[in-house]
């Protein structure tokens, strides 16, 4: 009997960690975008860290990321158990900041073109990257929590906590392996191994030693656009008008001859990008605006 006890006790664990898998799946493959997004904007927060601390400052940031974790898991349950409404105006404030930073990066690149990060201590550096990933994580796991409408307390707790795990390891296990391609291209360069393989061998680390530097100026650009993006698509999505200007833009695209799914991944990347840039900017302009205020009357 006891045997038949334990038996079908491991039976529902197994059944319900198999839900969990399951839900969690559909939960990272609707968030899938943003996770992209995430891994530019902090692979271009962290371009130009010195090379014997890039591996600390990401560590650090990812430990900074996992505390983002740990506040929002719990808080997205809350207000989605409580105040399910307040979780959209969140969203937006967190969409606002993020097309501010964006606008504050695009303004600064001619007094920074190599890096628009350029100039920042390595602190700096690593609250910034932190304070977007608690935006992008937020987005994240609301997308997440959107997917587990019929699902239990335990079962929302469960996923939210293996996305969050999932995403951290992933996005900053991608952000070291991208900051250091470089020293990985320097070491094979200087490796003398037997023909053909020492050629083979140095060939390969000239050609990591190319591609770092690119691929770091296409991510810093990514990164920014990426801003703009989720930023403005998270004001997009809490603006009834804008729906109305999305849809009317589908629409065209659509009388224009594009296939419906073209038509609307471009209105969509439209719309956002252009949202998310014209806020920033207004949004940065009146930041700047109070800063001269403040320091004429200090």
């Amino acid at each position: 009997m006891a045997a038949a006890s334990l038996l079908l006790l491991l039976d529902d664990i197994a059944s319900a960690l198999d839900d969990v898998s399951v839900m969690t799946q559909v939960a990272a493959s609707k968030s899938a975008a943003v996770l992209g997004d995430d891994l530019a904007l902090n692979a271009e927060q962290l371009t130009g860290v010195a090379a014997d601390r890039e591996l600390k400052v990401v560590w650090a940031v990812a430990k900074g990321s996992l505390r983002n974790k740990l506040v929002l898991v719990p808080t997205a349950i809350l207000l989605a158990t409580v105040i399910p409404a307040a979780i959209l105006p969140l969203l937006m404030l967190g969409g606002l900041y993020l097309c501010f930073e964006g606008a504050e990066k695009l303004l600064a690149r001619p007094h920074a073109p190599e890096s628009p990060t350029a100039g920042r201590s390595e602190r700096e550096r690593i609250d910034g990257a932190v304070r977007t990933d608690f935006v992008l994580s937020a987005e994240i796991l609301v997308i997440a929590l959107g997917t587990l409408t019929h699902a239990t307390l335990g079962q929302r707790v469960a996923v939210l906590f293996f996305v969050g795990l999932l995403m951290t390891v992933g996005v900053y296990g991608l952000v070291a392996f991208i900051v250091k391609l470089d020293d990985a291209g320097l070491y094979l360069s200087r490796r003398t191994l037997p023909a053909p393989w020492g050629f083979v061998t140095r060939l390969a680390g000239r050609a990591l030693l190319g591609l770092a530097p690119r691929l770091l100026r296409l991510l810093a650009v990514v990164g920014t656009a990426a801003m703009f993006l989720v930023g403005g698509g998270l004001l997009v999505h809490g603006v009834p008008p804008l729906h109305a200007v999305a849809a009317r833009t589908l629409g065209w695209a659509t009388g224009a001859g594009l296939p419906p799914g073209l038509a609307a991944a471009l209105t969509s990347l439209a719309v956002n990008a252009g949202t998310g840039l014209l806020t920033g900017l207004v949004a940065a302009a009146v930041v700047q605006g109070l800063q001269r205020v403040r320091a004429r009357s200090g």
